[in-house]
């Protein structure tokens, strides 16, 4: 082929080529424009609207459109998307960080105890929590979705371990219970569409604050219930900031909820976190760890440290159940 020959088909191929990367500058712009409206709000601190806190659960997740996007703008030599995308990018990292501080806890050890918490659907995981529970042996059990038959089978089972119990009865989604080793005196909870039962429990001659979490789930159209219930579990917490607290269940949000981290900002800690689990997926339990977001939590005071979490999965619930290993301490 001679060179005029070959100039031709240079120039022939400018416009298919030039097609091409417009196509690809746009896939990249319509990838790095539905994450940069969740990150926004991210940034913002909020919540936002449907789809936002949907979206929001699975934040980290975003990391895979937006490199997807990052490696078009590259391919179509969009330099300005590529500062777009790598800009993205770094906001994400960012926000892998977990949110609060942490510290050693003031004081001495005065006492171990376990917790596990499970959210068993509507109670069709219960023989698999009675089973762990006998393995696992916790000092606190907190259920969710435990209707009149969960109940009664952890009566049945468990009673003899665990003398002491704080419940909400329901069918479905609605019922709640919390089990304990030690002593408990109930209390009001925490009202809520779903059951939300509390207690004071007498661990070594140390009052603790209990409360087992169970907000509604950010439906489309039902986030601003979400929203409430979330805010109802945050005035528990802020309400009393002296007495040792245990807040845990299933929150139906993750740390990147702004709601969520409302609940923390009243000097509560995910003790996942404590641990280095702080990202480790709880639900749906049928797609992790490949894929999944953390919404089970077991929040502390700072009274607390935290040396172990695992995470369990038991077969017929779409939650793996959380065993942390805590100490309290008491300050000097």
């Amino acid at each position: 082929m001679d060179t005029a020959a070959a100039e031709r088909t240079h120039t022939d191929d400018l416009p298919e080529r030039r097609s091409g990367h417009r196509f690809g500058a746009g896939c990249a712009g319509l990838l790095f424009a539905a994450v940069s409206v969740v990150v926004g709000f991210r940034v913002a601190d909020s919540d936002g609207a449907t789809p936002v806190p949907q979206l929001l659960a699975f934040l980290p997740w975003l990391l895979l459109p937006t490199g997807a996007g990052l490696l078009l703008t590259l391919l179509a030599r969009w330099w300005a998307g590529t500062v777009w995308g790598v800009a993205l990018l770094g906001l994400l990292a960012w926000f892998l960080d977990p949110h609060g501080t942490t510290g050693d806890p003031a004081g001495r050890p005065v006492a171990e105890l376990r917790v596990l918490t499970s959210n068993v659907e509507f109670g069709q995981a219960t023989d698999a929590l009675v089973a762990a529970v006998r393995r696992e042996r916790p000092d606190l059990v907190f259920v969710q979705e435990c209707e009149y038959s969960c109940d009664a089978a952890l009566t049945r089972d468990l009673a003899a371990t665990y003398p002491h119990r704080s419940a909400v009865t329901g069918g479905g989604s609605e019922g709640s219970v919390l089990l304990s080793r030690f002593p408990l005196r109930p209390t009001a909870g925490v009202p809520g569409t779903m059951g939300m039962p509390g207690a004071v429990a007498d661990v070594r001659g140390h009052a603790v604050r209990l409360q087992l979490a169970h907000p509604m789930p950010p439906l489309p159209r039902g986030t601003g219930l979400w929203r409430d219930e979330l805010d109802a579990l945050r005035d528990f917490a802020a309400a009393d900031r002296t007495t040792p607290t245990v807040l845990a269940g299933d929150f139906n949000a993750s740390q990147d909820h702004a709601a969520f981290r409302r609940i923390l900002d009243t000097g509560l800690t995910d003790a996942a976190r404590l641990t280095g689990a702080d990202r480790t997926p709880t639900w749906p339990a049928r797609t992790v760890p490949v894929f999944g977001t953390q919404i089970d939590h077991v929040l502390v005071s700072d009274d607390f440290s935290a040396h172990r979490a695992r995470f369990l999965d038991l077969p017929d619930t779409d939650h793996r159940a959380v065993v942390v290993d805590l100490t309290l301490h008491q300050g000097n």
